[in-house]
């Protein structure tokens, strides 16, 4: 198995603390998330932040004047794969490794509210909004039905491999 070089760097706006280590957990979800898609190196930034935040860039950059869980930018938007995929795994070896594949925004009162709603530890709902902005950055989307089914289908690989549980 080839290694992984994903450097994660998490810009904690929120000020939370948890009960667990933040850096490992996002660091793990998303090493686990690029293995899956053959993506041996690059650079994410995670931005955790209070709903008021997350809503300001959702009305900014999406029209949509509400708080949401997740939001990605991606920096990679030259495609030479599927016009859904910003480049092809195929190609990942040519990304270097300070290559900017993007950023990651999470709120962080939203990740604790669906946490509790679906019955799962924060932990793993930051996980998960993780690894789902990820797939976001490199171009997986959930627009039409088959997209959800594919993008839904490696994020629950991801979590499993990752050995993030529901529990």
């Amino acid at each position: 198995m080839e290694p992984v070089q994903i450097t994660v760097e998490i810009l904690d706006e929120y000020g939370e603390s948890f009960e667990f280590a933040l850096s490992d957990l996002l660091n793990n979800a998303l090493e686990h998330a690029a293995r899956h898609e053959n993506i041996s190196t690059g650079e994410v930034v995670i931005s955790l932040v209070d709903d008021e935040r997350i809503q300001e860039l959702n009305r900014t950059y999406r029209g949509k004047d509400v708080p949401t869980d997740v939001l990605s930018f991606a920096m990679m938007d030259e495609g030479v794969g599927e016009p859904e995929i910003f480049f092809d795994p195929e190609d990942a070896e040519q990304l270097e490794e300070d290559d900017m594949l993007g950023d990651i925004i999470i709120s962080v009162p939203t990740a604790k509210r669906q946490a509790e709603e679906y019955g799962h530890s924060v932990e793993r709902e930051l996980a998960f909004l993780a690894v789902h902005g990820f797939l976001h950055l490199i171009g997986y989307d959930h627009g039409t039905e088959d997209e959800e089914k594919e993008m839904f289908s490696r994020q629950d690989a991801i979590m499993l491999a990752a050995g993030i549980t529901r529990g």
